[in-house]
């Protein structure tokens, strides 16, 4: 630059959404959103379709412009980096490549339009699993294959920052397990990792962190064990007895609310698993099961989003 000072890059590689909305027409798809994704953390971007989420991340790409606010990367906007593909690797959809090129070949067309070393497309392709399948046509590849080569497009420039719209569509479950096996080692090493799922059973395995949001606005956001934590009044204890009725009246004269399911077993709120266990012994009913179930991420996200699914 030609005041001598170093061209912008992802730096530390915090994302900053400050504000952020997107209008079109007479829809709002993205209203007032702000968040923040750290380094060293893979977070979890959730929210019923419609809610915004691929929009949220083409503006953080600067791929589609704002409405209001601003989106940022390592304190920097997307298009003012110096080093996109250093900086920042992502994939919003299915890696697309020419049908008769093999993976190898996408890829060392990217490295030579990048200005990127040849080896970099043997190496990032080594980095998803690939190398069998790198002399392959792209048209011979699965929904899941595309998937992995897209993430070894979005590492080649070895960024600090990975940002990734559900990258496991298409993968089967050894996949999967396989992704989240691979963004959590990029995390550990210090990157930044923003995934938008459906998979919310997934997510809870695999996030440390989640970004709930519906209708454009932003619901909840926090480490994950936080997030559910912050539902705990949807802790119950499960109860199978052949005595319900008995335990139910032992149970209710405590304060407990007591109410059945579909197959009979006694949901049990207002006390714990020990009170519940120590009032049948007293009665002397006899217990077949005696369970504390706590709320899930798909459990939590389902409450919190309820109503807000963009059904037009």
């Amino acid at each position: 630059m030609s005041d001598g000072q170093s061209s912008p890059s992802a730096g530390t590689g915090q994302i900053v959404v400050s504000g952020l909305t997107k209008q079109y027409r007479n829809v709002r798809a993205v209203d007032s959103l702000s968040f923040t994704v750290e380094p060293g953390r893979v977070t979890g971007f959730l929210g019923p379709n419609g809610a915004g989420k691929t929009t949220t991340l083409r503006m953080l790409l600067n791929l589609v412009t704002p409405t209001a606010g601003e989106a940022t990367i390592g304190g920097h906007r997307y298009v003012d980096l110096s080093d996109p593909l250093g900086s920042v690797g992502a994939v919003l959809e299915a890696s697309s490549a020419h049908k008769g090129r093999t993976g190898l070949n996408h890829l060392r067309v990217i490295c030579a339009a990048a200005g990127l070393p040849r080896q970099r497309a043997d190496e990032a392709l080594a980095l998803v699993g690939l190398t069998p399948a790198a002399r392959r046509k792209f048209k011979g590849y699965s929904l899941g294959m595309k998937q992995r080569l897209g993430i070894a497009a979005a590492m080649l420039g070895n960024p600090q920052v990975l940002i990734l719209d559900e990258p496991a569509n298409g993968l089967d479950p050894e996949g999967i397990r396989w992704m989240r096996g691979f963004l959590k080692g990029l995390a550990a090493e210090g990157r930044t990792v923003l995934v938008s799922s459906h998979l919310l059973s997934e997510m809870q395995l695999l996030a440390d962190d989640v970004v709930i949001i519906a209708a454009g606005r932003l619901v909840r956001q926090g480490p994950v064990d936080q997030v559910i934590a912050s539902m705990a009044h949807g802790v119950q204890v499960r109860v199978r007895t052949p005595q319900a009725e008995e335990l139910t009246a032992v149970l209710r004269d405590q304060a407990a609310t007591v109410t059945r399911d579909e197959h009979g077993a006694l949901l049990i709120t207002g006390v714990d698993a020990p009170t519940v266990g120590r009032a049948a012994l007293a009665a002397k009913v006899e217990l077949h099961e005696l369970t504390t179930e706590r709320p899930d991420l798909e459990g939590v996200f389902l409450e919190l989003t309820a109503g807000k699914a963009d059904i037009r």
